[in-house]
């Protein structure tokens, strides 16, 4: 429909328009807090001055390289300055960051390398191992650029040259632009949703923008926090804290490996006050030795998400200084979409009471348009009542453009007109939303996503395997692991160790199973296999003792 004529001549042009682009944060803080510590590692210190420098050096070396826009460079590394970097150096380019799990085998890495047509790969020396035969299993291999971090232990280089020296190469006053349409690419990331298959998930510039804004709103950030990176950054491009902590001009504290007192002395050494992760990452700090923690003169504030808290990492979160924030989210929705925000009467809530109330999924986050709980058959809105189930949806900003080169799974998702999560929830009378159920059969542990299917599809490949079937057993540690129920092929034998062993060789080593039962499987008259019934045995004591 034309404007009406008296908007005549107020058109979109460079001087009221600009593409929403997250990079600009840190053009931004590089202007107003040049000198401010922006980025902490080991003995390694960079203000936002040089590391505005360092991500312009960055883009330029690629471009020297003939990588531009529509591009993908793909990150394999910890929480190290070269992967925070990455965030914005590479779309300075217009390229595509697709950050790597570090801990997936070597055909999945290669997979996602040649599915996201990786034109460059920025490895960090510990993960050679898996790195090299990802490489090997390649016909067209990618620039490998190494990042020898002082503070890694083992592995071997394995590219031309290092991250370091690459830099070196690049012009500090590289001119950057923003994107042409802020619907364009910024991130792909994977996700294996519910089968075994990857999925790449794309999302766009506008999305990433309004998601780092959202979490500054949702968790009230202020200004010049001290983040402490216990989230990966590999992960849903660390639900994009690391352009929300440019927008406040914050310190980034990296950590390479998330232990108990690693976490507790970057706290007291840098004055941490906020962090991420899933409730395995509080369990690790709260149970490390209290005198890590001891004297420590503030509080911090955490988000956790994965699964919900139980009451006792929130009692031992409280207990150690750290006030947790649920909140819930897809790689489809860029991380955290979804928060429990809590109520002023909580706080007089018996624990398990208050455990209750946070351990929700709760309500849209603010960049975020809808979250509903729907019929997923009609798409009829559930009624709130805490009793009837339905699907979680998302619409909104901070959601996937879609799935790279899968249109029919895209199409899935975006059925009439929400993003289907799959997962079941009710909604409580007061708006809040609760997950009942998954109805993907996806294993949450310690945060990261395991498909059953993929599980499964392993253990059918030992030849003494006639039926298997995975699901989620509780886990005090973990909060889910993968518990395999195995019916064997008449005469074979093998043991559980043996099949543990085999697994390893498939997967990845979160992904094999903590406990392997040998039995006959329940079935339905068509043979297909009743797991509601496995997942109320791997709940018992009997099927876990």
């Amino acid at each position: 429909m034309a404007n009406p004529a008296y908007l005549a001549g107020l058109d979109r042009c460079t001087a009221n328009y600009v593409p929403l682009n997250p990079v600009t944060f840190l053009e931004r803080a590089a202007a107003v807090h040049p000198d401010r510590l922006a980025v902490v590692h080991g003995a390694m210190r960079h203000t936002w001055r040089q590391t505005y420098e360092r991500c312009r050096r960055l883009a330029s070396a690629l471009a020297a390289r003939g990588i531009g826009r529509g591009d993908t460079v793909a990150v394999m590394a910890p929480n190290v300055p070269a992967i925070y970097e990455a965030h914005f150096g590479v779309p300075m380019l217009g390229a595509v960051l697709n950050t790597l799990n570090t801990r997936l085998d070597p055909e999945t890495i290669a997979f996602m390398l040649r599915h996201g047509g990786a034109r460059a790969l920025i490895t960090d020396r510990e993960f050679s191992p898996t790195v090299s035969r990802a490489l090997a299993l390649l016909d067209d291999a990618p620039l490998v650029i190494d990042i020898d971090d002082p503070e890694a232990v083992g592995g071997e280089k394995l590219g031309e040259t290092d991250y370091e020296t690459f830099l070196r190469g690049g012009d500090p006053g590289f001119i950057w632009d923003n994107p042409p349409d802020e619907w364009d690419a910024i991130a792909l990331n994977y996700t294996s949703g519910t089968t075994g298959d990857p999925k790449g998930v794309v999302y766009h510039y506008r999305g990433a923008y309004l998601n780092a804004l959202s979490n500054i709103l949702s968790w009230d950030m202020p200004a010049h926090p001290v983040y402490l990176w216990t989230l990966p950054m590999f992960h849903c491009n660390g639900w994009c804290f690391p352009w929300s902590v440019a927008e406040r001009a914050g310190t980034n504290v990296c950590l390479r490996k998330v232990e108990g007192p690693a976490i507790w002395r970057a706290i007291r050494d840098h004055g941490v006050t906020h962090m991420c992760g899933a409730p395995i990452v509080y369990a690790t700090a709260i149970n490390a030795p209290a005198e890590l923690r001891a004297g420590l003169g503030h509080r911090i504030a955490g988000q956790v998400a994965g699964a919900a808290p139980p009451a006792a990492i929130i009692a031992g979160a409280e207990e150690a200084g750290i006030d947790l924030t649920h909140v819930y989210g897809l790689t489809e929705t860029y991380g955290p979409a979804a928060l429990c925000p809590k109520q002023p009467d909580w706080a007089g809530l018996p624990l398990d009471r208050r455990a209750e109330r946070n351990g929700r999924q709760g309500v849209r986050a603010p960049m975020q348009e809808a979250m509903s709980v729907r019929d997923p058959a009609t798409g009829a809105a559930i009624p709130a009542d805490g009793e009837t189930m339905g699907e979680i949806m998302f619409r909104g900003n901070i959601t996937m453009k879609g799935y790279l080169a899968n249109p029919a799974a895209t199409e899935a998702a975006f059925a009439g007109g929400w993003f289907r999560t799959g997962d079941l929830a009710v909604t409580q009378a007061d708006g809040y939303v609760k997950i009942r159920d998954r109805s993907k059969d996806i294993i949450i542990s310690g945060g990261e996503n395991i498909s059953s299917i993929e599980v499964e599809e392993a253990l059918y490949r030992h030849v003494a395997v006639m039926s298997a079937a995975v699901v989620a057993q509780p886990d005090a540690k973990w909060g889910e692991t993968p518990c395999a129920f195995v019916e064997l092929k008449p005469g074979a034998t093998v043991t559980e160790a043996e099949l543990r062993a085999f697994l390893r060789e498939h997967l990845a080593g979160f992904k094999v199973p903590k406990r392997i039962l040998f039995r006959d499987l329940p079935k339905t008259s068509t043979g297909k296999i009743q797991k509601y019934l496995l997942r109320e045995l791997a709940r018992s004591t009997e099927a876990i003792v």
